[in-house]
């Protein structure tokens, strides 16, 4: 694992940032719902504001439309903290997402328009004029693979950020109805974990990248967690897997009363690279991103939800560590 994050760390996170419309009051279903709030949303949205509320100095890399939504996600993500200086606002008919959602673990439902994705849409001249060296790690999510050009644009960064010596983190974040098949994800996604650092999926994407069952892609990661790859194999309700050198560890969930199901891969991302940056060890980082998985499914909103480092140690005060 890389020694060299720290509390001073900078962090790039290049993806997809939206705005998030739930239905209000909390329970209700969007189409019974009397009114919406608004929240910012995105995988890479979502991460990057919780490294923020870490106290973290963090970028984020992506496109966003020339429109209301566009200006909302920028005054979303420079109230977090963010900064935008990496964000290009684009003219034209692409859309920044907008994802339609509820505050409910039954049956919940989730519309998320992304037509003519802006995100999608980010350039490798875009990419480009990034100054790598300024940051210490770079964290993509998955769905900025999905397409070009954003796919060779953000392959393209990762490469980059590398080459200067930046921890490179990739969250697989497969969603099947972005790609055209699932044999080509699995090429694009091989081409990414190999400019990769570290590398964090579930079972299901990871079987998605073996092109087999759940058994071959667990065995894929822990293969590729036998080189100096770190892999988190993650179980859903059974936890997590850490495959890196010699020595597999796992780690539980913790029980909390959730009340809606998303937003916890993004919470752990955030607390765990945040975690190693405050240098906590590999398995007490995971621990701390388990724990910040666990808040925010039990609270409003995605980003808003995120922990930051005071309440993220609250709660591990008043919960024991989940058994594996």
């Amino acid at each position: 694992m890389p020694a060299y994050l720290t509390p001073k760390s900078k962090f790039l996170v290049l993806g997809r940032a939206g705005m998030d419309f739930y239905a209000d009051p909390p329970g209700a279903e969007a189409e019974h719902a009397t009114r919406f709030t608004t929240a910012l949303g995105g995988s890479s949205g979502n991460i990057a504001a919780g490294l923020a509320r870490h106290g973290l100095s963090v970028s984020l890399l992506t496109c966003v439309s020339d429109d209301s939504v566009g200006r909302f996600v920028l005054n979303q993500l420079k109230a977090y903290g963010v900064a935008t200086d990496h964000v290009r606002v684009l003219s034209g008919e692409s859309r920044t997402s907008l994802a339609v959602t509820e505050t409910r673990i039954e049956n919940t439902q989730n519309t998320l328009y992304r037509n003519n994705a802006s995100d999608l849409l980010m350039s490798e001249d875009q990419v480009l004029a990034v100054p790598y060296a300024d940051f210490e790690a770079l964290i993509v999510t998955g769905t900025a693979l999905a397409a070009n050009p954003s796919r060779e644009a953000a392959l393209r960064a990762m490469e980059h950020a590398r080459r200067v010596g930046a921890l490179v983190v990739i969250d697989l974040d497969y969603r099947p109805y972005s790609w055209p098949s699932a044999h080509e994800a699995a090429e694009v996604y091989r081409a990414a974990i190999e400019s990769s650092d570290f590398v964090v999926g579930n079972d299901d994407e990871f079987a998605v990248v073996a092109n087999g069952a759940h058994e071959d892609g667990r065995n894929l990661a822990a293969s590729l967690g036998s080189s100096e790859k770190t892999i988190i194999y993650k179980l859903g309700e059974r936890g997590s897997v850490v495959f890196s050198g010699d020595e597999p560890f796992e780690t539980g969930i913790f029980k909390v009363e959730a009340i809606k199901p998303m937003g916890a891969g993004d919470a752990f991302m955030a607390s765990l690279m945040a975690s190693l940056a405050a240098e906590f060890s590999l398995k007490e980082a995971v621990l701390r991103g388990s724990a910040a998985a666990a808040m925010v499914v039990s609270k409003f909103g995605c980003a808003p939800a995120m922990p930051t480092p005071a309440e993220l140690d609250a709660f591990l005060s008043n919960h024991s560590a989940p058994q594996s």
